[in-house]
């Protein structure tokens, strides 16, 4: 039986002699092994999912279905797409790929020895913590957004386009002489928290959720003032100013408005709104967390005109009405 053959009777051909092959939404129907085309689309499989051996194909593309791990001889030249992959468990050594999109695998905890690719996401990875003693990652983007159990980067990373630590809190400091080309966002990592620039990263752009800051608003944050946050005129840089001074310091000083005010289980808690220039007004809900005692400025949308109604917000619920939470935590 010819591949063409093969494939034709499970599967689509979307373009003749090995070109495009796609498993339209049904359920998983086994590949021999060895077999190879240019493209490879799986995302509409349902069920779990095996990969033959030998498989060899230019680009696969496997995003949202249920695959636990990848065969150990598995050759794709260009890009692995394995995003939201939440069953993906483990991936082959010496992995060698282009692009190798991982984001919103939350199941895989490590990456495999002898990795060797270009470009690397791996946002909301929030169970990743361990870093192969080896591997390749170089030359293009890496994509750490909210891998939030990582303390550390390695040594053999780089060079880098970029480098994106958005919401690793466990981060606080980078290998000596990395290099990165183009920029680094640090925004609420534990870089953020550093005060003075990592002498590798003088000339690299720092940004702030995709916004650029300087030196000063990166190590120095306790030298903004609510003068400097209230006269900012693009509505993006003044959104990170705030950030950067904190927010339950700008409405404080800020003579924030209450426009409402009730108890749950944390004690009391305010919905607070500071009008802004050219821009929508910051409104935010003030309360304490009953587990652990901590204070919380959560920002809501400006449409928000009750506690209630932004706790529901929070939660998921467009009406209040619909938000009846037996205990709140």
């Amino acid at each position: 039986m010819t591949q063409s053959a093969y494939a034709a009777g499970d599967v689509a051909i979307l373009r003749p002699n090995g070109g495009v092959v796609k498993l339209r939404n049904r359920q998983w129907t086994q590949i021999p092994a060895g077999f190879s085309c240019e493209v490879l689309d799986l995302q509409e499989c349902t069920g779990a999912i095996e990969l033959p051996p030998g498989l060899q194909v230019y680009e696969l593309l496997l995003q949202g279905t249920q695959i636990e791990t990848l065969p150990d001889d598995l050759q794709v030249e260009m890009a692995i797409h394995l995003t939201n992959c939440r069953e993906l468990h483990s991936l082959p050594a010496g992995l060698t790929t282009g692009t190798l999109m991982l984001a919103g695998c939350s199941s895989l905890t490590s990456l495999p020895e002898g990795l060797d690719v270009w470009f690397l996401d791996m946002s909301g990875c929030w169970g990743f913590q361990h870093w192969p003693e080896q591997a390749h990652i170089r030359a293009g983007n890496l994509n750490l957004r909210g891998c939030t159990a990582i303390g550390s980067l390695p040594a053999y990373l780089g060079p880098l386009a970029s480098l994106n630590v958005r919401d690793c809190s466990l981060l606080t400091e980078i290998p000596d002489g990395l290099k990165i080309t183009g920029w680094i966002d640090i925004a609420q990592s534990g870089l953020a928290g550093l005060k003075q620039k990592p002498a590798s990263l003088a000339n690299v752009e720092a940004r702030w959720q995709g916004v650029r800051i300087d030196d000063r608003i990166w190590t120095h944050p306790d030298s903004i003032t609510l003068q400097e946050i209230l006269g900012e005129e693009n509505a993006e840089a003044r959104r990170v100013l705030i950030d950067r001074f904190g927010q339950s310091r700008f409405m404080a000083e800020a003579n924030a408005e209450i426009l409402d005010e009730d108890q749950d289980a944390g004690g009391v808690r305010k919905l607070l709104r500071v009008p802004l220039p050219e821009d929508e007004p910051l409104v935010t809900l003030s309360c304490r967390c009953p587990s652990t005692g901590r204070d919380y400025f959560l920002r809501v949308p400006p449409t928000m005109q009750s506690c209630r109604h932004a706790a529901a917000w929070m939660a998921g619920y467009d009406n209040p009405d619909d938000y009846d939470p037996e205990i709140e935590t």
